[in-house]
C-alpha cells in the first residue's frame, strides 16, 4: 500500500482543496491530511473561520481523505512520515522546494494551485 500524506489549514473548503486532495489521494492507496489545529494556526497568525474540530469533520466526509491527523507544529512532519508509513509527502507548489529536506524520508512532490481560487479570496468574497 502506498500512503500519502499532505498538510494544511483547509478552512472554507473550496474546489482548489478538492483538486489538490483528489490529486494527492492519486498518487497512492491512502491519504493521511495533517490539518492544521486552532493552536498551531495561531502562531502562523492564521484565524480560521472553522474551528479544528469542525474543519476536521469537513475533510473527514471525503471520500479520497483516508485520515485526519492533527499539525501541531512544524517539525512533526519527520515524525508523522516515520509513524504512519508515508511514501510521498504532497503540497501545493507555493511551497516549492521548501519541504526538499523531507526527500531523505520519502518521495516531496508539489502539485501545481488550481488557478482563481485561494482560501483569502473565497473568505474576502463571502465575508466582505
Amino acid at each position: 500500500m502506498k500512503r500519502v500524506i499532505t498538510y494544511g489549514t483547509f478552512d472554507v473548503l473550496h474546489y482548489g482543496h478538492i483538486n489538490l486532495l483528489k490529486r494527492a489521494k492519486a498518487l497512492g492507496d491512502y491519504l493521511i491530511v495533517g490539518l492544521s489545529s486552532d493552536e498551531f494556526n495561531a502562531v502562523k497568525n492564521k484565524k480560521s473561520y472553522y474551528n479544528y474540530e469542525q474543519r476536521k469533520k469537513i475533510l473527514e466526509s471525503l471520500r479520497f481523505v483516508d485520515l485526519v491527523i492533527p499539525e501541531d507544529n512544524w517539525e512533526q512532519k519527520v515524525s508523522d512520515i516515520k509513524e504512519f508509513r508515508a511514501d510521498i509527502f504532497v503540497m501545493g507548489d507555493d511551497w516549492e522546494g521548501k519541504f526538499d529536506f523531507l526527500k531523505e524520508h520519502c518521495a516531496v512532490v508539489y502539485l501545481s494551485r488550481t488557478p482563481d481560487v485561494s482560501s483569502s479570496m473565497t473568505k474576502e468574497f463571502l465575508l466582505g
